[in-house]
């Protein structure tokens, strides 16, 4: 099996090693590209050097190409539903891709340019569609509802060499129980990057928010 998508075209980084240190996976809806500076600087400020901006509003690829150019910081490209907004987020600097399902068009895709790619999945059907694809890390979403931790320790029991980044539904509250299983390589959140906490641009609150989540990931 070929993970191409582990490393990093041009740059040898391996995205995977660096979200597997972190664990921690901000999901960041900008309305504003404005805003990316000052919300890298405050994730970066609680400890987390990551952040995956998604392709939901119109700011997203302004906010990427943002984010790229600030130093240490790894950002990617969520809710990436086509090719042709892989060739947009990358045009602007993403590392990595991450989707809300299974594309094999996006997948190929992302391999065909050797960038990472977190496809989204929800069933075993999908996963071995994911291996068959030759990946070994998967989105799982939404995490909550389809059933948390149990279903995410029942669907790793058969699929072992997987690893799992749930997303949807993850807060303070049972972040450390979703980092608990060892299939789980990182988490994705949006609770410190709230849409509230940066529509009033509260960036102090966004640093004391990912400095907790960063202080619950070291405990495992």
């Amino acid at each position: 099996m070929i993970s191409v998508h582990n490393r990093e075209r041009g740059c040898g980084l391996d995205v995977t090693a660096t979200l597997a240190t972190g664990r921690i996976l901000p999901v960041v809806v900008l309305q504003q590209a404005r805003d990316a500076a000052p919300v890298a600087a405050a994730l970066t400020a609680g400890g987390l050097h990551c952040a995956e901006v998604t392709f939901r509003t119109d700011a997203a690829a302004d906010a990427i190409r943002v984010m790229a150019q600030q130093p240490g910081f790894l950002v990617g490209a969520g809710t990436v539903l086509t090719p042709a907004q892989v060739d947009q987020a990358v045009g602007a600097g993403a590392r990595f891709i991450v989707s809300p399902g299974f594309s094999p068009s996006v997948v190929r895709h992302c391999q065909a340019l050797g960038v990472p790619v977190f496809p989204g999945v929800a069933s075993a059907t999908e996963i071995q569609m994911a291996l068959d694809a030759g990946l070994d890390t998967v989105k799982f979403f939404p995490a909550h509802q389809l059933g948390g931790i149990p279903m995410i320790k029942a669907l790793a029991a058969p699929f072992r060499s997987l690893r799992f980044i749930p997303t949807g539904g993850v807060n303070p509250a049972n972040l450390r129980d979703y980092l608990s299983p060892a299939a789980v390589l990182a988490v994705g959140g949006t609770w410190m990057v709230a849409p509230d906490l940066l529509a009033g641009r509260r960036w102090d609150e966004v640093t004391r928010l990912s400095a907790a989540a960063v202080s619950a990931a070291r405990e495992h």
